[in-house]
């Protein structure tokens, strides 16, 4: 971006104050990608593309795999989802749920599991249920805000079971950020 380092202030920064909570739910190697979806293995044995989560509150990424290449954006938010899309000795090339792309090592990021709940309605009028069961029918346990980050404890390919700031409960698979339609998580 024309040289210049670049701010971004990561989803959720504005969002309601909810707090990421942690659960741990990890992928086998083999459920990255949606069945049917294609799936390679990077040089680590790892399926690209993945999803992994951020370790720490500040991460810079960088526009080339090293810390010569310069930042081009710092994100300010731990647990926020990541899709990892290629590898390059210990880099990671990433996406943010915003299309963003850079380089970001391979130890500020985790295997941990987090989504964004349908950040493509940030700014609309719009709220999501989280359902006490993976059913469209159940009660809403809470309403979330889209933009929030949450962690994954599973996925059946339909439905997550996620954790939004101490509430546990299901959100159709479609609505986040963080799970590939149809992809199976297990805790």
């Amino acid at each position: 971006m024309f040289g210049f380092v670049s701010l971004r202030m990561s989803f959720g920064a504005a969002v309601l104050g909810l707090a990421l909570v942690s659960t741990g739910a990890l992928i086998t190697a083999g459920q990255a990608a949606a069945p049917g979806q294609e799936t390679t293995r990077g040089p680590s044995g790892l399926p690209l593309p993945r999803f992994v989560s951020l370790k720490s509150g500040k991460v810079n990424s960088r526009i080339g795999p090293g810390l010569n290449y310069g930042v081009d954006w710092l994100y300010m938010k731990p647990g926020l989802p990541m899709e990892i899309i290629q590898e390059y000795d210990t880099w990671r090339r990433v996406r943010d749920a915003e299309g963003s792309e850079g380089w970001i090592n391979q130890s500020l990021l985790s295997g941990r599991r987090t989504a964004i709940a349908a950040p493509w309605q940030r700014g609309k009028d719009a709220k999501i249920s989280l359902m006490a069961k993976p059913d469209n029918e159940a009660r809403a346990v809470a309403i979330i805000e889209p933009g929030v980050v949450g962690t994954i404890k599973s996925c059946n390919g339909d439905w997550c079971e996620m954790t939004f700031d101490g509430h546990t409960g299901w959100i159709n698979q479609t609505q986040v950020w963080g799970a590939y339609p149809g992809e199976q998580v297990k805790d």
